[in-house]
């Protein structure tokens, strides 16, 4: 399934540019799936439901409920934990008394995408996922988010701990209360399976992210910084929209001074998108979206702003964001290398703690797991350079293996 995840910065219109990318895919022939937090600019064609609901021959939509997500998980809490909770004397909530809590939205989409990619929804065969992402910052944060919660599950309810579940009762006595029980760790697994199945989704190769920006100075800094977030997380742009471009001529003075504006920042764009003279790749492609001189107000608005449909990448393809090479010259050792446009080495730290590398470009952090023959090296330096990030890794004699 071919994937396309669609953000910008906020009020850019990153739900009109998803959901006129998905029409685009369903007229190319492929059954589309669009999913988003909000309503969908286009009226009556594109109608809610807690599923998927069909909004033309080819294209189904999925609106996310963050509220009855919540309330779903809650209970269903509430109900395994019972025991725990008629021990402390908590009292039990009713699903009319839960509220919407901040980051349940978050939740409810990365749910949504398990449904879409794996779950339920997968069965109908959709051909093309399409989905409107939250503003920039709150993107690259929702893409690292399943990943990270799947390291805290390792942490705190490792898996081997599971095989001193016999010894829990004995311990219940001497301790006068309940051990964790099996349905916590059942659970727990349950969670890491659904969270790695979307974090499967979001690193693979047929994934992409399409930005929506209004071309001006404010977008040209919130891009900047996005795209070191998402490339920090592996994640590539295949297009860039730039969206409500006006008129290159006007006789309206006031129009002219915005359409200037927004030229001069088109100019920048295109300029970032020419051949490297180093041999380094150029920015993800450029697609001007027109202003139509109104909000789109129906699907065939959506259509005339001409956004293109995805390609037909296919999935799992070859190519990787971040690469490992031989020290160069001869000497011995690997060269891991992190592609991290728009960083400076003033806001780049790395801690190399146990098999992992913490990484922290800006206000953007991740732990990354290093492979096999990089857990058996020390870190030796680093290096920015040209946009890529360099770490040297030397052999370590004790954990090496050699041969005489």
């Amino acid at each position: 399934m071919r994937t396309v995840l669609v953000t910008g910065p906020g009020g850019a219109g990153t739900t009109t540019v998803a959901a006129a990318t998905a029409r685009a895919s369903a007229r190319a022939g492929r059954r589309t799936l669009l999913v988003t937090r909000d309503h969908v600019p286009g009226g009556p064609g594109f109608p809610d439901g807690p599923g998927p609901v069909a909004a033309d021959d080819l294209l189904d939509h999925a609106r996310t409920d963050s509220a009855a997500h919540l309330r779903t998980e809650l209970l269903a809490l509430q109900e395994r934990a019972s025991a725990v909770f008629d021990l402390l004397g908590a009292g039990r909530m009713d699903a009319e008394e839960l509220t919407e809590l901040p980051g349940s939205g978050e939740l409810a989409l990365l749910h949504t995408l398990h449904r879409a990619a794996s779950g339920d929804w997968a069965e109908a065969g959709y051909d093309t996922l399409v989905v409107a992402l939250p503003p920039l910052t709150e993107a690259v944060a929702l893409l690292a988010l399943p990943g990270q919660l799947r390291r805290y599950l390792r942490r705190l309810l490792p898996q081997e701990r599971q095989a001193a579940r016999a010894l829990r009762p004995v311990l219940a006595q001497l301790a006068g209360v309940p051990m964790p029980a099996q349905w916590l760790y059942a659970a727990a697994a349950r969670k890491d399976a659904e969270l790695a199945e979307v974090e499967a989704l979001i690193e693979d190769r047929s994934t992409t992210l399409r930005l929506v920006a209004e071309p001006g100075p404010a977008a040209e800094d919130a891009l900047r910084a996005a795209r070191t977030g998402f490339a920090l997380h592996g994640l590539r742009t295949d297009l860039l929209v730039a969206n409500r471009v006006l008129p290159r001529h006007s006789a309206d003075p006031w129009f002219a001074g915005l359409a200037a504006q927004q030229e001069k920042t088109l100019a920048r764009w295109y300029e970032d998108r020419t051949p490297q003279p180093d041999g380094g790749p150029a920015a993800e492609a450029l697609y001007e979206a027109p202003h139509l001189g109104h909000d789109p107000r129906t699907p065939e608005d959506l259509d005339l702003l001409g956004i293109p449909a995805p390609d037909d990448r296919p999935a799992g393809r070859a190519d990787d964001p971040w690469w490992t090479e031989r020290a160069p010259d001869g000497a011995e050792g690997f060269v891991w290398c992190l592609p991290l446009p728009g960083a400076v080495k003033s806001g780049l730290r790395l801690v190399r703690r146990g098999d992992e590398i913490l990484l922290a470009v800006g206000p953007f952090r991740r732990s990354v797991r290093l492979e096999s023959a990089l857990r058996r090296c020390t870190v030796s330096g680093a290096a920015l350079r040209d946009g890529v990030l360099r770490v040297r890794f030397t052999p370590d004699p004790s954990l090496w293996p050699r041969t005489p």
